[in-house]
C-alpha cells in the first residue's frame, strides 16, 4: 500500500513557485527541498537572506529515489550538494551557509558570546517551541489539546521574554529568528482546528513579532499556497501522517 504522505503535490506554489524558477541553472551549491517542509523553509530563508547562488532541486523525500539517498541516507530534506559532497540538517546547513559565505549578509552575531547565545536560542526553538507545536497539532482528545495548546504558549511566553525587538536579536534578522519562522507561518493550522490564538501567549509581544517575521520577504517568498499545504495538514491534525517527525511524536520520541 502506497505511503499517503508520498502523494503530495509535486511543486511549489504561489511566491514560491516564482522563486524556484529563479534557481534552476547549475550552481556550485545544489538545495534538494520539499515545498512543503518546515525544516527545508529554513535552510530557504537563510539562502535568500545571504544572497548566495544555489540551484533548487524538488525531491519526494517518501519517494527515496537513490542518488538523493547517497546525498542524504537519511533520506530526509533538505540536503546541499556542494561540489560534490553532501550535508543534511537544516540548522546544521544554516551554520555551513555562514562558513561557506562569511562575506555575505551574516545571520550570526561575530562576538562569540552573543554568537553562543544565540544557539543557545536556536536549541531552544528546536527542542522546545517546535515539539510542542507538533504535538499540539496531532493531538487527538480535546482535554489533551488544551493542555498541549498551553505548554505551546508557554514555550512561545519563555522565548518572547528574550526578543530583543523587532527582532529576537535586536535590529537585525537572524538565524534564531529564521529557526523559527517556519512554524509562526504554519501556527494558523493551530489557529483554525487547536484553538490557538497569538494573543494568549502574552499582551501582545508576541503578537508583534510573529507578524513582523511572517512579512519578511524572505519568509514570504519561500512560501506555497496554502491549499496544497492544507492537505499534507489534515493529515497531521487526524495523526495520520507518516513522517519521521509525526511518527517520532506518536512514539514519544524526539524529533528526528
Amino acid at each position: 500500500m502506497p505511503i499517503p504522505d508520498a502523494q503530495i503535490f509535486p511543486h511549489a506554489t504561489g511566491p514560491a513557485e516564482k522563486l524556484v524558477a529563479k534557481h534552476q541553472e547549475a550552481q556550485d551549491l545544489v538545495y534538494y527541498s520539499g515545498w512543503f517542509c518546515p525544516y527545508v523553509q529554513r535552510g530557504w530563508i537563510a539562502l535568500e537572506e545571504k544572497g548566495i547562488k544555489y540551484q533548487y532541486k524538488e525531491i519526494n523525500p517518501y519517494k527515496k529515489e537513490r542518488h538523493f539517498l547517497d546525498i542524504n541516507p537519511k533520506g530526509l530534506v533538505p540536503a546541499v550538494e556542494y561540489k560534490g559532497k553532501a550535508i543534511y540538517e537544516s540548522l546544521v546547513i544554516c551554520e555551513l551557509l555562514e562558513d561557506l559565505y562569511p562575506s555575505e549578509k551574516p545571520l550570526l552575531p561575530t562576538d562569540p558570546v552573543s554568537r553562543a547565545i544565540a544557539r543557545i536560542w536556536i536549541d531552544y526553538v528546536t527542542k522546545s517551541i517546535v515539539p510542542a507545536f507538533q504535538r499540539l497539532l496531532q493531538a487527538q482528545d480535546p482535554a489533551k489539546q488544551a493542555e498541549l495548546r498551553e505548554e505551546y504558549n508557554d514555550a512561545l511566553r519563555k522565548y518572547t521574554k528574550e526578543i530583543k525587538g523587532p527582532y529576537f536579536l535586536g535590529e537585525e534578522f537572524s538565524l534564531v529568528d529564521i529557526a523559527l519562522a517556519p512554524w509562526v507561518v504554519r501556527d494558523y493550522v493551530l489557529q483554525e482546528h487547536r484553538g490557538f490564538n497569538r494573543e494568549e501567549v502574552n499582551d501582545d509581544a508576541w503578537v508583534k513579532y510573529a507578524s513582523l517575521v511572517e512579512k519578511r520577504k524572505s519568509v514570504v517568498e519561500t512560501q506555497s499556497e496554502r491549499e496544497h499545504l492544507n492537505e499534507i495538514y489534515g493529515r497531521y491534525l487526524r495523526d495520520e501522517a507518516q513522517s519521521e517527525a509525526a511518527k517520532a511524536i506518536r512514539a514519544g520520541r524526539v524529533i528526528p
